[in-house]
């Protein structure tokens, strides 16, 4: 006669518990129902498998037998259960994200390297462009903005704020002389975005500064901090772009500092999705770590 996984559960229930009461409440069964249970059992393996003493349920010798039989047989279902979920919880085909190029750059690399790790069989894509996506249009899957979107169809998460301060290389220090204070840039040369390539006014650091002239300009922040690693100027730099420019520091930390938003935006139409649902929460997760622990190290 072949037992059943369940058979088996309720024996080790009772072998463990010395009791049916202890076993119902284990498996919440009412304890003649698991009494019935361990009766067919019996009758079905044509053998005893506990005595019944004032002590509770003893385990016989063909039950002691047994109970090791049944204790590999739970350490494989565990197995397998685990497996199972794991490979159940894995994301799989192609996703394609869309990001301004400082996040592209200084965060998703590491961030995404992750979760593939984690899903090999993921297709991760990061188109990093320094413009608002489209996603009514599936330029992409999902997007990062530096602002929250008020208009269309679109689910808007928060995922972190981040810190930025002006910096400038040391080279430049040593050949131009100290920065004091912010009336001093003006004789300085100022690294920063062109204007009218400003896809979003929170970007539009140097106006808030009251800094107009910019002699110096990209619409890419990488490009942006590798001149002024070059020693061309002083600009505002993403606190998490500074571990990969040590040759560059920030300056006048009190007198400057400026907080953002990071928003991931996904297409109203994909609320039900699980898949890009679960792949979201690994996102956000993954970067509110990185800009953490990246901003930990200025």
């Amino acid at each position: 006669m072949q037992t059943n996984w369940d058979d088996l559960r309720i024996f080790l229930a009772v072998a463990r518990d010395n009791s049916l009461s202890g076993a119902g409440k284990r498996l919440r069964l009412d304890p003649a129902t698991v009494g019935r249970r361990i009766q067919k059992l019996e009758a079905a393996l044509q053998t005893v498998l506990f005595t019944k003493s004032p002590q509770g349920y003893a385990l016989s010798e063909t039950g002691q037998a047994l109970l090791v039989r049944a204790e590999q047989a739970e350490t494989a279902m565990r197995a397998a259960v685990a497996v199972l979920q794991e490979q159940s919880d894995r994301l799989s085909g192609q996703i394609r994200i869309g990001a301004p190029d400082g996040a592209a750059n200084y965060l998703l690399p590491q961030v995404c390297a992750a979760i593939l790790k984690e899903n090999p069989d993921l297709e991760i894509q990061i188109v990093a462009l320094p413009r608002v996506f489209n996603l009514s249009r599936r330029e992409a899957d999902m997007a990062i903005a530096v602002s929250a979107p008020t208009a269309g169809r679109l689910i808007v998460q928060k995922i972190t704020d981040y810190k930025l301060h002006l910096a400038v290389s040391r080279d430049y220090i040593r050949d131009n002389g100290a920065i004091r204070s912010v009336a001093d840039l003006a004789r300085h040369n100022v690294v920063g975005y062109i204007a009218d390539m400003i896809f979003d006014r929170e970007l539009d650091y140097l106006e808030e500064i009251g800094l107009t002239k910019v002699p110096l300009a990209s619409n890419s922040v990488s490009v942006q901090l590798n001149l002024i690693r070059q020693g061309g100027g002083v600009g505002v730099v993403h606190d998490f772009a500074l571990s990969a420019a040590p040759e560059v520091a920030r300056i006048l930390t009190d007198e400057v500092s400026l907080t953002r938003v990071f928003y991931l935006i996904r297409h109203e139409d994909d609320r039900r999705n699980a898949r890009l649902r679960r792949f979201a929460d690994r996102l956000c997760n993954g970067l509110r770590a990185e800009v953490a622990r990246l901003e930990a190290l200025t």
